[in-house]
């Protein structure tokens, strides 16, 4: 099958285009810059999109059979101000838009028959501080929180469930944390690798988590079963708290793991982001499961020691 990437040049989307390419598909990747994703990617058929703006790049899209979007600014990359958050929103919400209106402008029999999208699971509100809710499983069925970026996951895949309208079956995969080389997981390893690593906070924020591997075997599956279809809680099936993220990864790099970052200490670092820090939802793979996937990496343990830190 001919598959469309856009953000193919990230985490999730490098060994993405290889799987793909592997499976004997043909692959066109949508980048900012072609010649930058062709350096990345190796030889492969890239093409260079601004997917905010309409342009030569939509002459890519008829024929294909289907689309998978991961393009977004990076949410831990610059420090939040108004500036970054609109950069943030509008690489998801205006560009899945975009996306969509030239999928649109498309005969019906050129339109692909699958949109796969990225979202994340900051869809949800975070868990309210008491014990008699806070160890409520969250599913697909829940509704969306009123965070920033909870507002940003509601928006990008309304955007994107319009493709619906055309025929398209749509699947926004709501992420964890993907556990993989570089990424978030970079960032969170690096006080242990000093010897300050431990807990955030007060450690009792859930944390959701998929191993890089299984992330690629989800997609993969998107792109052909058409039982895929809507949100899915792109998470593992064991649900964690911060503290148990900070003993095992400790154990991992043979490194203490006793000494919390403080939630004021967080704040003055990272600003607003620290909030999806020190908060969390316990999110569980709901559809997954009645779906039949099998995780290669179904406990953080097994996941961590398979991860390059």
């Amino acid at each position: 099958m001919h598959v469309v990437v856009t953000g193919a040049t990230g985490l999730i989307g490098v060994p993405l285009v290889a799987a793909l390419r592997g499976r004997g598909d043909r692959v066109t990747v949508l980048s900012r810059s072609a010649e930058r994703a062709k350096a990345v990617l190796g030889d492969v058929d890239a093409v260079t999109a601004d997917l905010e703006s309409h342009g030569e790049w939509e002459a890519a899209l008829p024929k294909a059979d289907a689309i998978v979007h991961l393009a977004g600014e990076s949410i831990g990359g610059a420090r939040w101000n108004a500036r970054q958050k609109q950069v943030i929103r509008d690489s998801r919400v205006e560009a899945t838009r975009t996306l969509v209106e030239a999928l649109a402008a498309l005969p019906a029999s050129d339109r692909p028959k699958v949109l796969v999208t990225a979202s994340g699971v900051d869809y949800y509100p975070f868990a309210p501080r008491t014990d008699e809710f806070d160890d409520d499983e969250v599913t697909e069925a829940d509704p969306p929180g009123d965070t920033f970026l909870a507002r940003v996951c509601r928006d990008w895949e309304r955007e994107a469930a319009a493709a619906s309208e055309l025929g398209l079956r749509v699947a926004s995969m709501r992420s964890g944390v993907v556990l993989g080389p570089g990424g978030a997981l970079a960032k969170m390893t690096t006080p242990f690798k000093l010897f300050v690593g431990g807990r955030i906070g007060s450690g009792d924020q859930w944390f959701s988590w998929i191993h890089l591997d299984d992330a690629i075997a989800i997609y993969l599956a998107a792109t052909v079963d058409e039982r895929y279809s809507g949100p899915v809680n792109m998470v593992a099936p064991e649900t964690v708290r911060n503290r148990q993220l900070a003993r095992d990864l400790g154990g991992v790099l043979h490194r203490p793991s006793f000494l919390p970052v403080p939630g004021f200490a967080l704040k003055l670092a990272v600003g607003e982001l620290s909030e999806y820090l020190l908060e969390g939802r316990r999110v569980v793979p709901k559809k997954l499961v009645e779906l039949g996937f099998v995780w290669k990496y179904p406990t953080l343990a097994k996941a961590l020691e398979h991860v390059d830190l």
